[in-house]
């Protein structure tokens, strides 16, 4: 009999991966998401079977970040992450077999803008604006289960970078389309994780038993804005890059219908947990990901 894991938000370009990689490891994933023909949110009773018996719980549900902040947004982005957290958590209440790990995304965003120093899970002071509050509450929900034979550990997880979709696909056409320079000051730091890395972090809890609470999912080599497009320029062989001032990005925002704080923002983010428990990163610099991702993209 296979083994079973239930991916809750499984469809976007992580949780995808995310299936691919388990099925390769001889799992079964059941995938919880909006739609049929997948387990839908609606359905408390399939949601309960299938945590029946299962090795492991992986939530990855939310509405994409990437919008304009109006308040109908801003509701639908907090509400994908609390109420799919809770329906989860009352789900597992009524599991008579329940999985022994339940891993809940969360966000690296949660700490304060940061070009001063690195953000820890000890040390990192916590930020504010409506991310982080999202984030706060999405991680008060996780936490406000507690069951006696369930591990439960919150991912605040950073940048994730794969050749199949995520950031990769606008950064990848702004270096092919000569827009690659600096993003505003270019000095605010972007905070990384390879996708692989991220999977891989998910098999390490799996193996660690005495592993809970929160951990930081980035790269131990967090790089600047201008170290990032002067990688990705190299990575797809292109010479020129025109810079993007901030007023710019502000401008080009509101017409494809974002945010600027997804690239203005300062996240240094180390993974100090991971690295003080012995976990080795596949991909610990951005070139070496660059590197892996250009081939396959």
């Amino acid at each position: 009999m296979a083994k079973k894991i239930v991916l809750a938000g499984g469809t976007g370009f992580v949780g995808n991966y995310f299936s691919k990689r388990f099925t390769e490891l001889g799992y079964e994933v059941k995938v919880i998401s909006r739609n049929a023909p997948n387990l839908t949110w609606d359905n408390r009773e399939g949601i309960i079977q299938a945590l029946e018996d299962s090795e492991m719980l992986i939530n990855l549900a939310g509405k994409s970040v990437n919008c304009r902040y109006n308040e109908k947004n801003k509701q639908e982005i907090l509400n994908s992450r609390t109420e799919t957290t809770r329906i989860l958590g009352d789900s597992l209440t009524g599991c008579k077999n329940p999985p022994k790990i339940w891993i809940n995304s969360s966000t690296a965003t949660i700490y304060r803008h940061a070009e001063d120093r690195p953000m820890t899970e000890e040390t990192g002071e916590i930020g504010t604006g409506f991310s982080v509050d999202v984030a706060k509450r999405w991680e008060e929900a996780f936490f406000s289960y507690q069951f006696p034979n369930i591990r439960q550990v919150a991912l605040r997880i950073s940048i994730v970078l794969g050749a199949d979709g995520g950031v990769m696909i606008p950064y990848t056409n702004l270096v092919r389309y000569g827009l690659g320079g600096i993003q505003g000051p270019g000095t605010q730091k972007f905070s990384w994780i390879h996708i692989e890395d991220l999977f891989k972090i998910i098999l390490y809890i799996r193996d660690h038993n005495h592993l809970t609470g929160v951990f930081n999912c980035s790269t131990p080599n967090p790089i600047t804005n201008r170290e990032l497009m002067n990688s990705l320029r190299h990575a797809f062989n292109r010479n020129i890059g025109l810079p993007s001032p901030a007023w710019l990005l502000e401008l080009g925002a509101i017409f494809i219908r974002t945010e600027t704080e997804l690239i203005l923002k300062s996240r240094w983010v180390i993974p100090e947990r991971l690295e003080k428990e012995g976990f080795l990163f596949t991909f610990p610099t951005i070139d070496e990901a660059l590197a892996e991702i250009s081939k396959n993209n």
